[in-house]
């Protein structure tokens, strides 16, 4: 077989070689059926319960440093582990000596039923090797991934807080042992007519798929991989954005963020909301750090999801895309590029390339707003988005999405051309929340009723009203929770 069909990868210090693999087949299927490892747990096979966690290391884009980040092996297909170290809870202890995040797990009665338990080490394994002095959100955030159902979180924190033991472990050095195995070449599988192709750089991503126009392309698998797991697809011939060279940079000039498809969420979003310090919140409640560790912001915007979290605040600020077929590139606005629910401007063979975010100007306030059941690890019902400029008193701008509200997200113009002009008052924006009852007419589903979804984007707009009122607040309570 030829040696570009082969799965390479580090487990336990040794190279793991896969050959003739399923191309759809999840990192722990591999695990329990393949390598008999047994303490990632499968419990929701959607990348939302965390029992299934791993760590998986890898080389940073100059090829000398290694990021160490969870996922969720239940929706990672094996071929995207090429290159890469995984790390399972199996992976940790020395012999009888456990990690000092197992003692920690151990001294501070972490464990009831013990199902959710491996999950939960290896996400505390990664903050143990990312953050060496993490607060009480960053643990927080760590564990939002993880649902337990007896322990009530509160051992599982202090362990988290106790596992900073004075001697660390000593580590191999992963960067060394990653530059081995770093293939020359792209990945390309075949196996019982399904075809599995991982391009190198972004021409040849593009010949592929133009190649393939109704190939499925695999970013970041938090969304293609349900499809298998869940609906149980037979993906045919799959395309994987994971090692195209020039479409995971996230650069910064004069202009705009110019973040590539293919970045992930992790890397994407500190710089957004270094630049726009209000969709902190936001980012932070999407979805966990293992699905934002795997999942890329070019997947969320081309999914086009109605409840997407990303598109709305995005879309305010007057992003635009790079739409590439061959070599021939085009760009859109984001508030141009959905049609209808799931239908978007791409045509076959074309692919998002690059998503061009201007830099804030002026004084303009940006926030984001998330309205869901539960704050952790929860889907939208209704997502809002703001850009509001004032001229002294009055609106010189004002911009508004809503996800949640209609088949597609999308901007409230009548409640936008209602108010600009007029003085940034509660009578002004009593007339924008009239007006959105024009712009959306929503649907009634399991998450909220159509009802209560407008009612909610009214009231969310309303608190974004308060928020501005009295910017000395110190303390915020969102959802029961300050921040």
């Amino acid at each position: 077989m030829r040696d570009d069909a082969t799965i390479r990868f580090l487990l336990d210090g040794e190279v793991i070689e896969v050959r003739d693999a399923d191309p759809t087949r999840t990192v722990l299927q591999f695990l329990r059926e393949d390598l008999r490892r047994k303490g990632s747990k499968e419990g929701c096979a959607e990348g939302d319960c965390g029992a299934c966690t791993v760590v998986v290391s890898e080389l940073n884009r100059d090829g000398k440093d290694v990021t160490v980040k969870a996922i969720n092996s239940c929706i990672q297909f094996l071929p995207t582990l090429d290159g890469k170290e995984l790390i399972t809870v199996e992976s940790l202890a020395d012999g009888d000596a456990l990690h000092p995040v197992q003692s920690a797990m151990v001294a501070s009665h972490g464990s009831q039923c013990g199902f959710c338990t491996p999950g939960f080490i290896m996400a505390l394994y990664a903050l143990y090797e990312s953050n060496i002095n993490p607060d009480r959100r960053a643990i927080d955030d760590a564990l939002s991934g993880n649902l337990c159902r007896c322990t009530g979180y509160r051992p599982i924190i202090a362990a988290a807080r106790q596992m900073y033991a004075p001697t660390r472990p000593s580590v191999p050095d992963r960067a060394a042992a990653l530059q081995k195995i770093q293939r020359k070449g792209s990945l390309q599988i075949e196996h019982k007519g399904r075809r599995f192709f991982a391009p190198e750089n972004a021409d040849e991503f593009a010949s592929v798929l133009k190649a393939n126009p109704d190939a499925t392309l695999l970013a970041g698998g938090t969304d293609v991989g349900l499809w298998v797991t869940k609906q149980h697809q037979e993906l045919t011939t799959v395309i994987y954005t994971g090692h195209v060279a020039g479409i995971r940079d996230v650069q910064v000039n004069d202009s705009h963020i110019d973040v590539g498809a293919a970045a992930t969420l992790s890397e994407a979003v500190p710089v957004i909301v270094e630049h726009y310090p209000g969709l902190d919140e936001l980012f932070r409640r999407f979805a966990s750090p293992p699905i934002r560790n795997a999942g890329t912001l070019g997947g969320n915007i081309a999914n086009g999801s109605p409840i997407g979290d990303s598109m709305a605040a995005l879309m305010v600020v007057d992003t635009s895309l790079i739409l590439r077929c061959g070599e021939v590139e085009r760009e859109i606005s984001l508030h141009d590029f959905y049609h209808d629910y799931r239908v978007n401007d791409l045509q076959p063979g074309e692919f998002l390339a690059r998503i061009k975010i201007p830099l804030p100007e002026g004084d303009a306030r940006v926030c984001s707003q998330k309205w869901s059941k539960r704050f952790d690890q929860d889907i939208s019902a209704v997502c809002t988005a703001y850009r509001l400029l004032l001229d002294g008193g009055e609106i010189a701008s004002f911009r508004m999405a809503c996800g949640g509200l209609a088949p597609t997200v999308r901007r409230a113009t009548k409640a936008e051309a209602a108010i600009t002009g007029r003085p940034w008052t509660e009578e002004t924006v009593d007339i924008a929340c009239a007006k959105l009852a024009e712009d959306f007419v929503p649907i009634s589903d399991m998450r909220a009723s159509a009802d209560i979804r407008l009612l909610a984007a009214q009231n969310l707009l309303r608190r974004f009203f308060a928020e501005t009122q009295d910017d000395k607040l110190e303390t915020v309570y969102t959802y029961g929770r300050q921040r």
